[in-house]
């Protein structure tokens, strides 16, 4: 074989493997996605968990202010729903859920904790993993942690010697 005969075959060769891939990333199926990315694919006949609100807004609040926030949802399915975990994104906001089965029909609470003593604007997400599907919930946790105002101090009350009131 000459030269030529091998160039021409190396040629020959990738021009195949180019239309090949070509022709196989046109034929792969689309990834059909659920129109609310947020929530796993609802099988007609499993639970289904829908929340009262996808976030949690702690509002403006006060540095070392309560912590504790209550998330609702409902089972609207037809089958109990589990939640297998549910984690904040980082360690600063911490969710309890209920670890027994939610049946259909019944409303359950996720309770949210976040780190007050941070300052600053909030914003995290919890991400809730159930039985529904492999999608998970993504909650927004939101707000603003401001420093405490200051308190003025107030003049004592108690009788003193230097303004004449009390004593002998």
């Amino acid at each position: 074989m000459n030269k030529y005969n091998i160039m021409f075959k190396n040629l020959a060769f990738f021009v195949f493997l180019l239309a090949y891939t070509s022709v196989q990333a046109q034929v792969t199926p689309a990834k059909i996605v659920h129109p609310d990315e947020n929530m796993a694919p609802i099988n007609e006949n499993g639970p289904v968990m829908e929340f009262e609100s996808m976030t949690v807004d702690y509002g403006t609040i006060e540095k070392d202010a309560d912590p504790l926030r209550v998330l609702k949802f409902t089972n609207t399915g037809k089958e109990p729903l589990v939640i297998k975990n549910a984690k904040g994104s980082c360690g600063c906001t911490v969710p309890t859920w209920p670890k027994e089965p939610i049946m259909p029909g019944e409303t359950s609470t996720i309770e949210v904790r976040y780190a007050t003593n941070r300052l600053g604007r909030i914003n995290k997400n919890i991400k809730i993993t159930t039985n529904e599907g492999p999608n998970p919930h993504i909650i927004k946790v939101v707000g603003t942690v401001l420093e405490k105002a200051e308190e003025e101090s107030l003049p004592s009350s108690t009788p003193s010697m230097l303004s004449g009131e009390g004593g002998e």
